[in-house]
């Protein structure tokens, strides 16, 4: 292999320097090597390339490269190619990467793959060349193939070329075998890559291990999971530490774990910690991170920073503002503070425009734990390769949904005809409504279910929830 300085992967050439010509040589090395080189010494011309570019003389450096290239060294070749990819052209970075890699290079032929994919998006040359890459022990190539294959729909392929990459250690195919997997119903294996990723550091692999696990129902397996990837500061991992410290009223250390992942930007966790600031009597704590989640478009902590603003500091304008925010993105509660609020300040034409009595909102149950967290891997599954985004708030709140209205039931084998009875819904949308569910909850029969299948069934759920609770 050849030698570039500042590559992403730099390497020395394999024959080791003769004494006195390591690198940042003196004159009389450089001159011994010049002459050399001038007399045919091929091994001195491809090292004088490896001088010069040391010095910043990339001029010189492609010089001696080309000249010991010609002359059949192949780590020179592989040295031009880096070259022109960095200053020079495309055309010239391809012929010198095919040369080396025509010849066994293995790095020359993963450089040359991803040029031809990233540069010219010629997807069947570069697919070649990874292979060849990949067959030779390069890792990288064996993982960018494996994607490849998993963007094509080829699974069987995606995983054979994932699995060499996660047992020569590559840990991100670890993780990613642990999702196809997954989303095959192939819960064991899924398991076991997730382990292999997660113990080898990564954090993703820890926290989907941990979603796996609550979802399984061993909360004090994914409590260490999450722990594991909290320490690589993930902060979902860090956000489910905090719902834990929160079910056990421990509010200091919930503050603790919520605020780290606020800090990241998590406009659920902003409010959340806001909320817990709350409890905990620290207004201008909460007063902070009601404004950031606010200011993030979340209605309600800019309902709640409104009622802060009014409550701790007599800001009728500011509280005014925030309410305003919450009600013009729905939120019902500040609309009708709103209309309560506005004809005392002088504002009652602006009231007529806001409900002045509370809706009666049917009670929405929070989704047991272990649904959740089959809903956050959901999204993540669909999210992983670029698909359209599910929020995972939308699958928690249909799994959540169904096991709340159907809790009375005894018998579970004709419970599609008995929630159509008893709501009144077409059969259709009912059995709509339990396929996704089926999916979300044992995946691998069907496909995951698309953004707007979640959404035809989450008017459902809300629909079947009102309708339930009217009776």
């Amino acid at each position: 292999m050849g030698w570039w300085q500042g590559d992403r992967e730099t390497h020395d050439v394999s024959a080791p320097t003769p004494p006195g010509m390591e690198p940042g040589i003196g004159p009389d090395g450089e001159a011994g090597l010049l002459l050399a080189a001038h007399g045919g010494d091929v091994r001195a011309a491809h090292l004088l390339g490896r001088h010069f570019t040391q010095r910043g003389d990339r001029s010189a450096a492609r010089h001696w490269w080309e000249r010991a290239a010609a002359a059949g060294n192949m780590d020179s070749a592989y040295n031009l190619g880096v070259w022109h990819e960095k200053h020079g052209s495309l055309e010239e970075a391809v012929r010198w990467y095919g040369l080396a890699a025509g010849v066994g290079d293995v790095e020359a032929a993963a450089n040359l793959a991803t040029l031809l994919l990233e540069q010219r998006g010629d997807m069947a040359a570069a697919r070649r060349w990874f292979e060849t890459a990949a067959r030779a022990g390069s890792r990288p190539a064996a993982r960018r193939l494996a994607l490849i294959c998993e963007d094509g729909g080829e699974r069987e392929a995606a995983v054979e070329w994932h699995r060499r990459a996660a047992m020569d250690g590559d840990l991100a195919s670890a993780h990613d075998l642990g999702f196809l997997a997954y989303t095959f119903g192939e819960e064991d294996e899924a398991l076991r890559w997730w382990e292999l990723a997660a113990r080898g550091g990564h954090a993703d692999a820890a926290y989907h291990l941990g979603l796996f696990l609550r979802a399984n129902r061993d909360p004090e397996g994914a409590e260490a999971f999450y722990r594991l990837a909290a320490g690589n500061e993930h902060p979902g991992a860090e956000s489910q530490l905090g719902g834990i410290a929160l079910s056990r009223g421990d509010l200091r250390t919930a503050r603790a774990w919520f605020e780290r992942a606020a800090r990241t930007g998590r406009v659920d966790d902003q409010r959340t910690a806001g909320f817990v600031c709350v409890e905990l009597g620290d207004s201008p704590a909460a007063g902070h991170w009601f404004a950031r989640a606010a200011a993030g478009g979340d209605p309600e902590a800019a309902f709640n920073y409104g009622l802060l603003l009014i409550a701790e500091h007599d800001d009728l304008e500011g509280g005014q503002r925030w309410f305003r925010q919450a009600a013009q993105a729905g939120h019902r509660r500040a609309a009708v503070e709103l209309a309560s609020l506005l004809p005392a300040t002088g504002l009652s034409r602006e009231a007529e425009r806001w409900p002045a009595d509370p809706p009666s909102p049917v009670r929405d149950r929070t989704a047991e734990p272990e649904l959740v967290a089959r809903a956050e891997l959901t999204s993540a599954a669909v999210a992983r390769r670029g698909g359209t985004p599910l929020r995972a708030g939308d699958l928690a709140e249909i799994l959540g949904t169904w096991d709340a209205v159907t809790r009375p039931l005894r018998d579970h084998t004709e419970v599609t005809a008995w929630l159509t009875g008893q709501s009144g819904l077409p059969r259709g949308a009912v059995e709509r409504l339990a396929s996704v569910r089926a999916t979300l909850l044992r995946p691998g029969g069907a496909p995951w279910p698309t953004a707007a299948e979640v959404e035809q069934v989450l008017a459902t759920v809300r629909d079947l929830r009102v309708r339930l609770a009217s009776r």
